[in-house]
């Protein structure tokens, strides 16, 4: 059996799981984050790996788990010192201090890189606060943190081939005066951080702690998306399209690397706030659980009055990167209710889901279905909205933890029970629900769709394609 582990921004979450791609156990707590940082305590994914280990092992001995298998949020930045502990909070992958820094780092590397990863962080803080810097033995990411706590050996996880332009060369870090000590190795998904080291009770000691990648990695497998024209929509805080396609696509408003299944690629782009933006509608509106929000929200009609929201709510990244992009919510009219504003929130979000999948299939690339995975799967409301407004048909796994699935799809492989990522996975994965787009809708959502684009492109101010203007 297969121990699981996905640290989220907001959720810690762990199942075991069998060779057949069956849940024996599963388990999760709430993870918090700073209120007016984007910052997170790293010590707390220790805890809650512990939490999760007493939980999972009442319903089976540890000493059973053959392997685990770790991913997380990302990208997050943990500055840790020799000890190995960390000496400064964790900087989620929602932290934009890094502006400048990723100036400097953009014009070395010859294309845009955001403030949000790991080497504008790294590099804003022997800038801005030295002192850490001196501090720190070692920067790890989010999984990486865990992984060393479970084995000692630090590692940093590069997903795929062609990722090399969002982490670090050693010219580029000898061009920034960074130290390369402090930024460990590469290892590769489903590569084996280290063995499990003894003080971790239950367990056998020694069994292997395997790579599962940032967490958009598994959610591509767990989801079944391992063919071109198949598209992952991984859902959470924020939402990430990824788009399995055959041949390297040169946008550069999308991100483009190796798809973890081999010959074909990833495309994708991140829409930074979306589940998050529904948070900020419940507050603003007083509400008190998601479902109210939600039951408003199926209160009124397709196009919500003609109201238009961009969720830039924490600057933005594909297709427009820029750090300081706002939200924007448009159309507002005395009819306008609570209803209305709640629909309008989903459908901003279905509208910058298609923003992207319209890019996706500019450069070429087909788009035949999306596949939803993560914490909105379940939502039929917001999944119909996006098979309306995107046009395609959307498609639900039965086994909505598609990243926990898709942590068992690479452990297995790397124990040798499969050969191959899409062998397991179609073992794997089933189909749950399929929502088909209402034609009636269409030209409403065209409508409003074009009206979104301009929005978009006219409070920046410039056209979009021109990241980080």
């Amino acid at each position: 059996m297969l121990l699981t582990v996905d640290i989220g921004t907001s959720v810690f979450k762990s199942a075991i799981w069998d060779f057949d791609g069956n849940q024996i156990a599963f388990d999760s707590s709430p993870l918090s984050i700073s209120r007016t940082r984007h910052e997170a305590e790293s010590g707390q994914w220790i805890e809650a790996f512990e939490g999760c280990c007493r939980a999972l092992g009442r319903a089976v001995p540890l000493a059973e788990i053959q392997a685990i298998v770790i991913c997380g949020n990302g990208p997050t930045l943990v500055p840790v010192s020799a000890t190995g502990a960390p000496v400064a909070p964790a900087r989620l992958w929602l932290d934009r201090r890094a502006t400048e820094a990723a100036r400097r780092v953009s014009l070395l590397v010859g294309g845009f890189v955001d403030a949000g990863f790991f080497l504008p962080k790294a590099l804003d803080i022997k800038t801005n606060e030295p002192e850490l810097y001196e501090r720190t033995k070692v920067f790890l990411g989010c999984p990486e943190l865990l992984a060393y706590a479970l084995t000692g050996e630090s590692w940093t996880v590069l997903p795929s081939d062609g990722f090399e332009r969002w982490f670090w060369t050693d010219s580029i870090l000898d061009q920034l005066d960074l130290d390369r000590d402090k930024f460990p190795p590469f290892i590769r998904l489903g590569e084996i951080f280290g063995g499990l080291v003894s003080q971790w009770p239950g367990f056998t000691p020694g069994i292997p702690v395997i790579s599962g990648g940032p967490d958009f990695i598994p959610a591509i497998l767990g989801s079944g998306v391992i063919k071109p024209g198949q598209v992952c929509n991984r859902t959470g805080t924020s939402d990430g399209i990824n788009a399995c396609t055959e041949s390297q696509a040169g946008d550069p408003r999308l991100m483009s690397y190796g798809h973890p299944v081999r010959p074909f690629r990833n495309l994708s782009g991140i829409i930074s706030t979306t589940g998050k933006a529904v948070e900020w509608g419940l507050n603003l509106l007083g509400l008190e659980s998601h479902d109210e929000f939600f039951s408003f929200a199926g209160a009124a009609r397709a196009g919500a009055g003609g109201m238009v929201f961009l969720p830039y709510l924490a600057g933005e990244r594909a297709p427009v990167w820029d750090p300081s992009a706002r939200g924007v919510l448009r159309g507002l009219g005395l009819s306008t209710g609570r209803a209305e504003f709640a629909r309008s929130v989903l459908e901003g979000i279905a509208f910058a889901t298609r923003d992207i999948i319209d890019i996706i299939e500019e450069t070429g690339a087909a788009v035949d279905e999306l596949r939803i995975a993560g914490v909105a799967a379940g939502n039929d409301l917001l999944n119909q909205i996006k098979a309306d407004i995107t046009g395609k048909r959307v498609l639900v796994p039965a086994q909505k933890e598609t990243e926990l699935l898709g942590l068992a799809v690479i452990g297995s492989c790397t124990l040798g029970k499969y050969s191959s990522f899409s062998e397991a996975a179609r073992a794997f994965v089933r189909i749950d629900k399929t929502f088909l787009p209402n034609v009636e809708n269409a030209a409403l959502y065209d409508g409003l769709f074009g009206e979104y684009r301009r929005t978009r492109d006219g409070f920046r101010g410039s056209p979009s394609g021109q990241p980080g203007n």
